[in-house]
């Protein structure tokens, strides 16, 4: 398991430890349970992350870029009409290597850090389903989000420890898995964004969107009782009671990208 970026920056784990081990990693927003990894997880979590490596190679090869965003399915969020569920940012090192820089919850509690893991720990995750999916930051933005991902001093300036699986896409308080990846986003494209609420008046200012969840009252009384990372009291009273959840998604970001001409359009594979 690497250790959070907030406090060292760790490499690879192989797959063999993992396999003696238990599943005791940080998740996006889901609680740690000890259970081994099985043989088969760990080989269609490999085989994912060596067909990505490729497809981006094969995109570094046409394009020259050297930055994505990448996307998983760890979860069943099809009832919310969304495909995926975490967002982390790649970067291509001058050696080659594709590294993953993304925050994850700490195992369900109520905080989360910046994690630099190799794309067969981003996919060694019992996926909901074995499928990754990308965008291609625009050209002009390669250089930027490069230089940021890189420069340890910036990649964390934006970071709120305080998790929240649905915090409030504009608010503060809390900060979850994607809305620091869309923010870091605002920080290296605009040079005067300095703190996160710079960063959300660049995100408004761009036309993005949050993902409007309709979450009713028992529902999220149930959700707040069972679990510390999820917490409702940073979003309005107008918008909580009216069962409005605003929230940062991967499908969100994307048709934003798209939209905007901040990134190419999807791209994705299954196994």
């Amino acid at each position: 398991m690497s250790k959070p970026v907030t406090r060292i920056a760790c490499g690879f784990a192989t797959a063999l430890a993992l396999l003696l081990g238990t599943a005791t990693a940080a998740h996006a927003g889901r609680s740690c349970e000890q259970k081994p990894l099985n043989v088969r997880s760990i080989e269609q979590g490999m085989a994912l992350a060596q067909r990505t490596a490729q497809a981006l190679d094969a995109e570094h090869a046409r394009s020259g870029a050297r930055v994505v965003l990448l996307a998983r399915a760890g979860q069943d969020l099809s009832k919310y009409q969304l495909r995926y569920s975490h967002l982390g940012w790649v970067y291509r090192t001058d050696a080659g290597v594709w590294r993953v820089l993304h925050k994850l919850n700490q195992c369900g509690t109520a905080t989360g850090d910046l994690y630099r893991q190799g794309l067969g720990e981003f996919f060694l995750d019992d996926l909901w389903r074995q499928e990754a999916a990308w965008v291609v930051p625009a050209p002009a933005l390669q250089a930027p989000l490069l230089d940021l991902l890189n420069d340890p001093r910036r990649a964390v300036a934006l970071h709120e420890s305080a998790y929240n699986l649905v915090s409030y896409a504009w608010g503060q308080r809390y900060q979850q898995s994607n809305q620091w990846a869309i923010e870091t986003l605002s920080m290296a494209t605009e040079p005067g964004v300095g703190n996160r609420e710079q960063a959300q008046a660049w995100l408004r200012f761009k036309g993005y969107e949050p993902t409007t969840l309709k979450l009713g009252a028992l529902t999220r009384l149930g959700a707040r009782a069972g679990t510390a990372n999820v917490a409702f009291d940073d979003h309005p009273n107008e918008k909580r009671y009216a069962d409005r959840i605003e929230t940062v998604t991967v499908d969100s970001v994307f048709g934003w990208l798209t939209r905007s001409g901040l990134a190419s359009a999807p791209q994705s594979l299954a196994l």
